[in-house]
């Protein structure tokens, strides 16, 4: 990965194949998203907490 990427993958569930789920987050805003995608169709949404506020998730900067 390269050290300028703005985002970051944290987790990586299913198969290349069938369902895949992951967890990325932005560097800069700390904002958590998921990614869905099976075959060739695929989504992005904001992970929010209870009150639906986005999850905010703190990347330690790599200087």
């Amino acid at each position: 990965m390269k050290e300028n990427e703005r985002f970051v993958r944290i987790q990586k569930e299913g198969s290349e194949f069938g369902m895949a789920r992951q967890i990325w987050v932005d560097k800069v805003t700390g904002v958590t998203y998921l990614w869905m995608c099976s075959g060739y169709a695929g989504g992005l949404t904001p992970l929010l907490d209870a009150n639906g506020n986005p999850v905010i998730t703190r990347i330690p900067r790599e200087d």
